[in-house]
């Protein structure tokens, strides 16, 4: 689960004013050699008797609020550390309850004009902790639902659940009960192989590559001297790759520290480097991809031959004559060639069904592996015996089988290496969430007095607590941190998912992956590695794709039941037909992929992308839609959607002059207004807007300046009464307009005198509330999901038609709110276009992603709106509905068909009537049924779109 805290806020110099343009100078602490800060005397003395305590906050709206709450809970005796989070509401104190009480810091934060209250369930259930471990064998639900079983057998194991499709397990378990390696073990006693990804524990991990190591005493000397450093915890060892896995605190030490360390002991002989990636799962599932294609290969080698000594060469007179020629007895050249190859396939290629078979049957149950066994060994060893009996009768004619043994080994084969190729499609979403993270860094190096002196890029898995990182205009954010210097804006669209950026100055908290759009920041990192709010929602997204739906889970208990069955079916047919043969009793003879495969095909002609047939069967049972709002809803850019002038002016004079003035700012709300006059100026193909002097951008209010010997301030209500420009009573009225239409106010005033009121706002896409409209008439639920304020959001459901908001909601929040109402009984589908988007994307039973949207969002679907039209939510649902409408419909065409042929075709109208059908012709009758389950399939090729979308085009 998406951990409770997206950590943003750190204890920082005090003061919340923006940086100035000159030198940075920071107010210093003393530091070790590595960077890391020391505690006074009076620290240490009172350190032992520490608490925590967590509060629920409301009233934050932003960053700004929450560091005026760190401040003033830091401003008590006896508080160690203070981090509020205003994403997640929450604030974390570590104080000693010597000097302070919970009571008098949730005192102190409603003293700050907030409401606190008290969380101590949460803080209990921090002592249960969720482990990840990589299970290296699973073939199947079988194994899996194994490996369940023996996890919920252990003492201390509160919950497990196990992934076939990423191979891997999280399990919740009380560290105070049993620990990891115990887990870990359980899954070995099951025939597994175990390796842990992350313990759950409050540390990070790094894998660090050695070079120079030739003895193993170099080793145990490197290893020691990482294992004296204060933080380290734990470090493990792969002596044959010289690999380190170093598990550290990440408040006292870091990767850099590492690196140093290594490369001092031994005189320099040794260098260290971070392992290069790839080097666990991901090199994992490479490995398991080039060994099934070897694998497949191989066999296809061995199985071809067979194949065609068999089925292909025998109608060609010559080949035939040679591979009829016998050899000992009735055994001939053919049979014998069939049998070298196959015994290859069976035995050498195939050898790894038999150790799996083996695994499962020793722990007590049947996998996949027992089935294909079983069936390759039938067809194989039933060849054997007529093989050994023609070579030692010489009127018994062999017929062999063992082209069906190595060709169902081969097409087994093939299906492994294809589903190892897909289960890499899960992690694409994840491995792009990674790739938001910028690849380095530009680390700065402060002298004692807080001076910039150097300046170097390191790789960004270097970062440690505390380090001072440069971010340039159109960077990523590399850490999160705290702003020490400069202004600017930054987009943090990928955690709350609204397009407009957020003014970032001294003291505010910034997100690591976001980024900065215009001014230089200095910050200090807070959050880094396995603890940063992006690899929180990584985890978040994993913990999602590794939750089964309750379909999966009936699945799961089936599996149990399933391999069992089948192999007590195949005994009953061998011993029906066994006994047939002996009493004489042989008698004389004996599509729904087409239609999913047609309705996705008409669904991409439609510009709806239908990521297989899973989701195609799961939106005709949508009976509820979240909805995203931003990009999703409404177009997803501030948009100029009113004009009000209060003096007498024409339009295009007007928007010429604040055009100019704004062109030269970076700030989105300015770009919007530029692009909305441009309108004005269609007959020129590039607009030249009159030149400006004495432009000045004030952040956060708005940009004054001279245009065409006119000032011009162009801005919010603050600035003007900053500037003493007096504001009419109609221009406050219209104000208040906007702010009830969740709109932006903007104010512009040419020599002193105000002349206009601008609105700007993420406007509704078109026909947005038709389609919410057409829903309810499918008697389909629509629900709104956004992360912005309740008073956008409500204006926005009140325009759109939705009745049921949740506003400023976390990635987190809308996971769990899918979660919920798939909990109440609603088939859910969400529709979402943005990274924060992600994990309600892969929660939902069916998640639909707009075109337009991020590469996560789009990985993370279901279904993919490509001409991100709102509208193709109706086409994909009604599609889908009448997709499996064909299908039932075959169904029941095809069932009815065979239970009036098949006893026709066998006899039972004979000894009453002595009517039967030939062979031939129950033959054809049976494919007769097939080509008209097929054509009725290939008749949604002529599906057209409900007549209420084409109604909404012509409007």
């Amino acid at each position: 689960m998406y951990a409770k805290f997206l950590s943003l806020a750190c204890i920082g110099p005090k003061g919340s004013g923006g940086g100035g343009l000159g030198r940075p100078h920071y107010p210093t602490m003393p530091k070790y050699p590595n960077g890391r800060e020391v505690a006074s005397d009076e620290e240490k003395n009172i350190e032992g008797a520490e608490a925590r305590a967590l509060f629920d906050v409301t009233g934050m709206s932003c960053s700004a609020c929450a560091a005026s709450i760190e401040k003033a809970i830091k401003r008590l005796p006896g508080i160690k550390e203070a981090v509020v989070d205003f994403l997640n509401n929450r604030a974390l104190v570590t104080f000693y309850p010597l000097f302070v009480n919970e009571e008098s810091i949730r005192e102190t934060i409603e003293d700050a004009g907030f409401q606190a209250t008290l969380v101590e369930d949460e803080m209990n259930e921090k002592s249960i902790r969720a482990c990840r471990i990589q299970i290296k064998g699973m073939t199947c639900t079988s194994c899996s639902s194994t490996v369940e079983s023996a996890f919920q057998a252990v003492p201390g194991v509160q919950k497990a659940q196990v992934a076939l499709a990423t191979e891997e397990a999280e399990v919740h378990y009380d560290p105070k009960i049993i620990s990891y390696s115990k887990i870990m073990e359980a899954i070995e006693d099951t025939g597994f192989e175990a390796i842990l990804i992350s313990t759950g524990e409050d540390r990070s991990k790094i894998h660090l590559k050695i070079e120079g190591i030739r003895t193993d005493n170099s080793m145990r000397m490197v290893e020691n001297s990482l294992r004296a450093l204060p933080g380290v915890q734990d470090i493990d060892i792969d002596y044959e790759l010289r690999k380190f896995s170093v598990s550290y605190k990440s408040d006292l030490t870091g990767p850099r520290t590492f690196i140093h360390i290594v490369e001092c002991t031994g005189s320099g002989q040794f260098k260290a480097m971070i392992f290069p990636e790839g080097g666990g799962r991901e090199a994992h599932r490479q490995e398991k991809i080039k060994r099934y294609y070897k694998s497949f290969l191989w066999s296809l080698v061995f199985t071809l031959p067979v194949f065609l000594t068999s089925m292909v060469f025998m109608y060609i007179p010559r080949l035939k004559h040679g591979l009829d020629t016998k050899v000992v007895n009735m055994l001939s050249v053919g049979e014998v060639l069939r049998w070298v190859l196959s015994t290859a396939v069976q035995f050498i290629i195939g050898r790894q069904f038999y150790i799996g078979s083996y695994k499962a049957l020793r722990r007590g149950y049947a996998n996949m592996d027992v089935l294909i066994a079983l069936g390759t060994n039938a067809a194989y060893f039933y060849s054997v015996y007529s093989v050994f009996k023609a070579a030692t009768s010489p009127n018994f004619k062999a017929t062999d089988f063992f082209e069906t043994s190595s060709m169902l080994i081969s097409f087994i084969l093939l299906g492994k290496y294809l589903e190892v190729l897909a289960k890499g499609k899960t992690s694409e979403a994840i491995a792009k969430l990674m790739d938001l993270a910028p690849d380095t860094a530009k680390l700065l190096t402060l002298d004692s007095e807080g001076n910039v002196m150097r300046e170097e890029e390191v790789d960004n898995r270097l970062i440690q607590k505390n380090d001072v990182i440069k971010i340039i205009p159109g960077a990523k954010i590399a850490s999160d941190g705290l702003v020490i210097w400069g202004q600017s804006y930054v987009n943090e669209s990928m955690i709350t998912g609204e397009a407009r950026p957020v003014a970032k100055r001294k003291g505010d908290a910034v997100i690591g992956g976001t980024v900065n759009e215009n001014g230089v920041l200095h910050i200090k990192a807070t959050r880094v590695g396995s603890e940063s709010a992006l690899s929180k929602i990584v985890r978040l997204v994993e913990s999602a794709q590794m939750a089964k739906a309750p379909v999966q889970k009936f699945a799961d208990r089936i599996s149990k039941f399933f391999v069992p069955l089948v192999i007590f079916i195949s005994f009953s047919t061998w011993l029906a037909w066994f006994l047939a043969g002996k009493f004489d009793g042989y008698p004389k003879v004996l599509a729904t992929p087409t239609a999913v495969m047609v309705g996705t095909g008409v669904g991409a002609s439609q510009g709806v992308l239908i990521k297989g047939g899973q989701a195609l069967e799961n939106a005709h049972k949508v009976n509820c839609i979240v909805f995203d709002k931003t990009g999703t809803l409404t177009i997803g850019k501030p948009v100029v959607v009113n004009t009000r002038l209060l003096k007498t002016m024409a339009l295009r004079e007007f928007y010429e002059l604040v055009a100019a003035a704004e062109v030269n700012s970076e700030h989105p709300l300015a770009k919007a207004i530029v692009e909305h006059a441009k309108k004005f100026k269609e007959d020129e193909e590039n607009p030249v807007w009159p030149e400006v002097q004495h432009f000045e951008a004030i952040t956060g209010h708005g940009v004054k300046a001279i245009v065409m010997n006119k000032e011009i301030i162009v801005g919010n209500k603050s600035l003007m009464c900053h500037e003493n420009i007096a504001i009419p009573l109609d221009a406050e009225e219209t104000l208040a307009e906007t702010e009830d239409w969740a709109q932006t106010g903007i104010l512009v005033a040419i020599d002193r005198h105000l002349v206009g009121v601008l609105a700007i706002s993420d406007p509704l896409k078109p026909a947005a509330g038709e389609v919410i409209s057409i829903l309810k008439s499918m008697k389909v639920r629509s629900i709104m999901v956004t992360g912005d304020n309740w008073g956008t959001a409500n204006s926005i459901s009140k325009e759109v038609g939705i009745n049921t908001v949740i506003a400023e909601a976390k990635p987190e929040h809308k996971e769990e709110q899918v979660k919920e109402l798939q909990a109440s009984g609603y088939v859910v589908a969400m529709v979402g276009d943005g990274i924060n988007d992600s994990p309600a994307l892969v929660a939902a039973d069916v998640g639909m992603a707009i075109g337009a949207g991020t590469d996560i969002a789009i990985e993370a679907a279901d279904i993919v709106l490509m001409k991100s039209n709102l509208e193709d939510v109706i086409t994909a649902i009604d599609l889908s509905r009448k997709t499996f409408s064909r299908i039932r419909m075959n169904y029941i065409w095809a069932l009815g068909y065979n239970l009036l042929g098949i006893p026709i075709a066998a006899g039972a109208l004979f000894p009453s009537t002595g009517f039967h059908l030939p062979p031939w012709i129950a033959g054809a009758a049976m494919a007769a049924s097939s080509v008209s389950v097929v054509c009725c399939s290939l008749l949604l090729k002529n599906y057209n779109r409900p007549k209420s979308l084409d109604n909404l085009e012509r409007k």
